[in-house]
């Protein structure tokens, strides 16, 4: 024999009952199928109770919906033949209940027996509609009200199961029928004096498990909206799978920390008795779905599922009287006890100091003031510290039998936590090491399940996700390279990288499931109004794990924001030179930040776009090199300009050129007027360990005056036409001394400076063409012969590819 428990879900509406015969029908095995109340009839009533004894006459709208939906769910599943004596039987059924709740309406007032009555409808109405239509459907089935068979007493004020006489009941009903599909309403019982009772909290699953447990049933089967017990909630973590196979202990682990599928308490008759449990769903019956089972998880993963108990808060008992005095945690549980207040996770400090509880945020105040109540002789004096709780926390929790014998997960979990700026408030183990539990601030609960689940379960695919600022130029080059790399990152990096939001300085995008990069251009076009700062609140608000702001602009008032995406604990990546070349200060709190909050703040591409010189640097001064000089030529736009320049050109067209073909700044003068490369070799000087401000750098313009003071580039451009012999002049006196025209920065002895230099035939930097860069080092480990990196130095495309290589390196922290 077989037990089908329906949950409200699968019984909503018509359609969905039609999918239960459907299942039904492929059964051979002898049936009980029980059902809960149609969805959300069971909450209706409550309510309806609730108006009526506060005799509010909305109870009548409430009772009369109840009434036509049930009507109406008759007559599209029963044939108009059949549908006299139903709906006959479901009117007269609401004539008690609207007499029941006439009842409480008139006395103002309900109670725990006329309560159950009224919330046993819901069962009752739905259990027999369906029974009715499977009789109509041609299926060997009949109705059997549970209240005949499952028999209650009361234990300490609450319904308790008479187990003897219900499993009596039960085996001389059931081992005594021939039919095929015994339809039960679930949730409702009865008093050994015949009156209504409920079962609580998940008593339809209880129903469910005391007739498999009474009948021997080889298994029982709990069918519900989704397939099976899932490794974390899939509507908090898309890439959450069914688990399908899990021990009794394991399901009970993950249903007591929040995963809805199944009550824990309900199901102990079956545990008992050993009988396996499959949670399947009945809107895609095709799923294994999950199957529970005593046996243990031997050759299973360590880490089952990852699970959390939102709306929690915490409670804080803690003084120097408590250290060496027996009682205190007596009392400290009795008083919580007695105000039937349920303790959900305990830790106590090994001094004695302190003991903490996590509880429900509901019954918080209630706590509070029954423990300063209780201990309120002790606060007087000075001996415990007054209860002030915690709110807006969550519970979040591994499960698995085999964590025990694996070392290292606490480490693991911790860590992923961390490097996720999600703070830990308390820490609990079970002493069977089933689960590790902590506690944590609510707002963090979707991005800790997800940066655990990734740790745990998805084969060590890393998903970053990107917040894109400024898409010209490099931007445009750098989306398309994501674009084109991702399924390479995926199969070979193990990353998925995606784009959550971009903007521009007129629109602004956001997608929470990664923007289309094949359209972007559309959907950008199309997006709101672009805002900063609410670009930098949207960010933070989807607080999402690995997030990384990209930006490429060259805006001042953009890279003024770093600190708050670093001090939010999201990285960030840059080709915008401004920030670590302004004031010192402000450099080393940005540098300072990414260490505090685990957020890496890269900006290879500050210097040599996509070459890798910040990154060698770093690594000789963390293998304790000591950087004693610095040549090189940094500007790409005036290597181009310079080796473009001669006396068949005017240096007007050059740069122009330089400009178009995407070399230069937006703004050319930042280029031409050395401020470029002042930064560039200050970001060098500043990443050996160097204190030095802008100011301190020696620049030597070759710009005439006019040209550095225009104000824009239409008259920047009309200076240089004006200037062309002073620029000729500059390249007649490089080539009379057989020499090359280059613009050079230094940082020797702590002294910075830029200019343009003549550079003689059989120096490294003779030979440099078109737009590369070159640096030379000087350490203590290479004194002559410096280490030497050169390549392209300018365009989109490659500074995009440095930008993509800072995220590669994040994504593989």
């Amino acid at each position: 024999m077989k037990v089908l428990k329906f949950g409200g879900s699968s019984v909503a509406k018509a359609e969905n009952i039609l999918k239960i015969k459907n299942i039904l029908s492929q059964e051979e095995d002898q049936l009980i199928l029980v059902v809960s109340a149609l969805g959300g009839v069971t909450d209706s009533l409550l309510e309806a109770g609730l108006l009526a004894s506060q005799q509010d006459s909305d109870y009548k709208k409430l009772l009369l919906a109840l009434e036509e939906r049930h009507l109406q769910t008759v007559k599209e599943l029963i044939p108009v033949t059949a549908q006299s004596k139903v709906l006959s039987k479901v009117k007269s059924e609401f004539n008690i209940l609207e007499t029941l709740l006439e009842g409480a309406f008139f006395i103002g007032e309900i109670t725990p027996k006329l309560s159950d009555k009224i919330m046993s409808y819901g069962e009752l109405l739905s259990s027999y509609i369906i029974s009715e239509y499977l009789i109509s459907e041609q299926l060997n089935a009949v109705f059997k009200d549970s209240r005949e068979l499952i028999i209650t007493q009361k234990v300490n004020g609450k319904n308790s199961v008479n187990f003897g006489k219900t499993n009596k009941n039960c085996q001389d009903y059931f081992n005594t029928s021939d039919t095929k599909i015994t339809v039960c309403p679930g949730f409702i019982s009865s008093s050994e004096t015949g009156d209504s009772t409920t079962l609580g909290r998940g008593g339809s699953d209880y129903t469910a498990a005391i007739y498999a447990a009474a009948v021997d049933a080889h298994i029982l089967e709990i069918w519900t909206d989704v397939s099976g017990m899932f490794t974390a909630n899939p509507k908090m973590v898309k890439q959450a799978k069914a688990i399908p196979h899990i021990s009794y202990e394991e399901a009970m682990e993950l249903s007591h920390f929040g995963a809805k599928v199944l009550y824990p308490p309900t199901i102990q008759p079956v545990l008992s008795k050993g009988i396996s449990i499959i949670i399947k769903n009945t809107f895609n019956p095709e799923e294994a779905g999950t199957l529970i089972t005593k046996s243990k998880n031997e050759k299973g993963k360590t880490v089952r599922g990852i699970s959390h108990i939102g709306n929690m808060a915490l409670l804080s008992l803690e003084g120097p009287g408590m250290v060496g005095i027996p009682g205190i945690s007596k009392r400290f549980f009795e008083v919580l006890s007695l105000a039937d207040i349920s303790v959900v996770l305990i830790t106590q400090a090994s001094s004695e100091h302190s003991i903490c509880v996590g509880i429900s945020a509901d019954d918080i105040e209630k706590a509070v003031n029954v423990v300063n109540e209780a201990f309120e002789y002790e606060i007087e004096r000075g001996r415990i510290k007054k209860v002030i709780p915690e709110k807006d926390l969550a519970i979040v929790a591994l499960v698995g039998d085999n964590m025990k014998s694996h070392q290292g997960l606490s480490g693991k979990m911790f860590s992923t936590l961390g490097r996720n700026n999600v703070n830990i408030r308390v820490i609990a183990q079970g002493a069977s090491e089933r689960n590790i539990s902590c506690i944590i601030d609510q707002k963090d609960v979707k991005k800790a399940l997800n940066a655990l689940h990734e740790e745990f379960f998805e084969e060590n695919i890393k998903q970053l996700n990107l917040f894109v600022m400024g898409v010209g130029n490099v931007g445009a080059k750098f989306l398309e390279q994501i674009r084109s790399q991702r399924k390479y990152l995926k199969e070979n990096l193990k990353l998925n990288i995606r784009v959550i939001g971009m903007s521009n300085s007129r629109t602004m995008l956001f997608d929470e499931k990664g923007i289309e990069l094949n359209d972007w251009k559309n959907l950008l076009n199309n997006g709101e109004k672009a805002n900063k700062e609410k670009f930098l609140e949207k960010v933070n608000s989807l607080n999402y794990r690995n997030s990384i702001f990209v930006d490429n602009t060259a805006s001042q008032e953009v890279s003024t924001s770093y600190a708050n995406y670093l001090g939010n604990s999201i990285s960030v990546v840059t080709c915008n030179k401004i920030a670590c070349s302004s004031a010192y200060d402000n450099y080393a709190n940005l540098k300072s930040l990414a260490r505090t909050y685990n957020a890496p703040f890269l900006f290879e591409t500050n210097v040599g776009a996509g070459l890798p010189i910040i990154d060698t640097l770093k690594h000789l001064i963390a293998s304790g090199d000591k950087i004693l000089k610095i040549q090189a030529v940094l500007s790409g736009s005036l290597n181009f300009v310079f080796n473009n320049f001669n006396k068949e050109t005017t240096f007007h067209d050059v740069v122009k050129r330089a400009q178009e073909e995407g070399y230069t700044e937006p703004d050319p003068k930042i280029d031409l007027s050395g401020i470029d490369v002042m930064r560039k070799i200050l970001i060098l000087a500043r990443e050996s360990g160097n204190r030095l401000e802008i100011e301190d750098i020696q620049n030597k313009p070759f710009l005439p005056e006019e040209s550095l003071n225009t104000t824009t580039n239409e008259d920047f451009f009309a200076s240089l036409k004006k200037h062309e012999d002073h620029f000729q002049s500059l390249f007649a006196h490089a080539e009379a001394a057989n020499s090359k025209l280059k613009y050079v920065a230094q940082f020797d002895g702590g002294v910075a400076s830029v200019g343009l230099q003549e550079i003689p035939k059989g120096h490294d930097f003779y030979n440099l063409e078109g737009s590369d860069n070159i640096v030379l080092f000087y350490t203590e480990r290479y004194p002559n012969q410096p280490m030497i990196i050169k390549g392209a130095g300018a365009g989109a495309a490659v500074t995009a590819s440095g930008i993509f290589a800072d995220i590669i390196r994040i994504g593989n922290f």
